[in-house]
Order: C-alpha cells, then structure tokens, then sequence
C-alpha cells in the first residue's frame, strides 16, 4: 500500500556556478529538512534527479509532487526542490528531492547537492541521443559524490514521443542500465506513466535493504531521529543564498527545458 503527501518550492539562485559553498548547500538542506517537523515519518531519503538540460527533471519532479505536468519550464539554474511523504510497504518515508541544473556551465553547482543522497533518477529524454551518450559523466557523478549506497534508476523520459525519429530504443537503455546494475524506467511526466513508479521502486528498494540489515540507516544519515538534519542555527539560516520563488504559467506545449 502506498499513501503520499507533497510539498513542491522552486528555487532560483542568484550566484555564480562555482561561487555556492558546500555550507550553504548544507543549510538548504537543513533549512527544508525542517519545514514541516510535526509530520511523523521512520527515515527521510534524500534524492537527486541528475540528466542532460532539456530532459524533463523538473517535469518529472512537478508531475510527482504536484500531480500535473508544467509546460515550457525554463532551464533550472540552482536547484528545484519538492518533497512527499509515502508510505511504502508499512514503512513511512520522507523522500526530499533536489532536482539539479543539467545545463554544463552549472554543473559544478549541481554537484554540491550530492552530499549525502541516497536515492537518485538519473534522467535522458528518449528523443536525444546527446542527451542518453551523457548518462556515464552523470552517474559517475553520483557514485563519486553521493552515497556510496546510492539506489539510481535510469528513467527514460517523454515516452509518449517515443514513435520519434532517432529516438534512444528501450533495447539500448536496458543494455546500458545491465551493464551499470541500474533498475531502468521509461516515463512521461506529461501523462504520469511511470513517474510515480521510478520513485517508487528506489524507496522500496532502500527499504528492503535496510529491513534486511543490507544498509545502516544512521551511517546514511537517513533515520530521522539521528540524522544531524535535526535542528538548523538562525546564523545557518542567514548564509542561504537569495531565494526567488516563481510561478510560471505558460500556454500548453510539450517543451520542457529543465
């Protein structure tokens, strides 16, 4: 059984891609791990969606915790962040979920949202094949930077266009995620199909492993109850670099720039 509650914010950063610290990333993460503290939940996993630009993340990500597809959503440039809470198998989870800029100049500020994550999409647009032949530089992010427990599904996003010319074939992403021990997902956050389920299978997944004694729950940092992510210091607050919070609303159209 599974039972879900969401919260979505999208943030846009004003810095320069290398000048975000790993403190500031640490309070952002400490700042939206308390914004809701009277929930009750047994572990909080931190997630990344990581890809090429133009991909569909933060479609995914708004499709996921808001239940509705967002058209020409602008190139992420900080970071989006939603979060649910889900209950998987009897087990309640907070999953918090950074989205990250895909563009190349901003990687290095992706890769500050790395720390500590324990689960991850890892996303290509089935219609680019640039985007599919940029997967290895993104996951040996992943493997480098985040947990080295990390649970990663490869997710092949706009299924629905997937009678396209050129188009990445399912045949080739299995390959790929065979050869790399990836569970793989073909999606639409315009539809829905799948997105749920990409999340989904990487929760239950950490689960069973930390059921089974596989995973520590506080080496990963995600029992909330000794997680360092309990408290956050009002000096902490004041480092956070300016926030702008966004409302896009844009006519229907498939295109999806984040």
């Amino acid at each position: 059984m599974i039972s879900a509650k969401c919260d979505y914010i999208r943030l846009g950063f004003v810095f320069l891609p290398n000048s975000i610290s790993p403190s500031a990333s640490a309070c952002l993460n400490l700042l939206f791990t308390q914004m809701d503290i009277p929930e009750k939940y047994k572990y909080l996993f931190k997630f990344l969606i990581i890809g090429a630009s133009g991909s569909g993340k933060t479609c995914i990500l708004r499709r996921y915790t808001e239940g509705k597809f967002i058209p020409n959503m602008p190139h992420t440039i900080g970071a989006e962040f939603g979060s649910k809470i889900i209950n998987v198998d009897g087990t309640t989870v907070k999953i918090q979920i950074w989205d990250t800029a895909g563009q190349e100049r901003f990687r290095s500020v992706a890769r500050s949202y790395y720390h500590d994550a324990v689960g991850a999409l890892l996303v290509y647009d089935i219609t680019s094949r640039d985007s599919f032949n940029e997967l290895a530089s993104w996951l040996s992010d992943a493997r480098t930077l985040a947990s080295p427990d990390i649970m990663i599904v490869l997710v092949g996003n706009k299924k629905d266009l997937q009678d396209s010319d050129g188009h990445v074939t399912n045949w080739e992403a299995s390959a790929f995620a065979q050869d790399n021990d990836l569970h793989f997902l073909e999606t639409s956050a315009l539809t829905g199909e799948n997105v749920e389920e990409a999340f989904i299978q990487c929760v239950r997944k950490l689960v069973f492993k930390i059921k089974n004694g596989e995973l520590d729950p506080d080496r990963l940092k995600c029992n909330r109850h000794s997680s360092s992510l309990t408290f956050i210091e009002q000096s902490k607050l004041n480092s956070i670099p300016q926030v702008h919070v966004q409302n896009n609303d844009s006519t229907l159209s498939y295109e999806c720039n984040c």
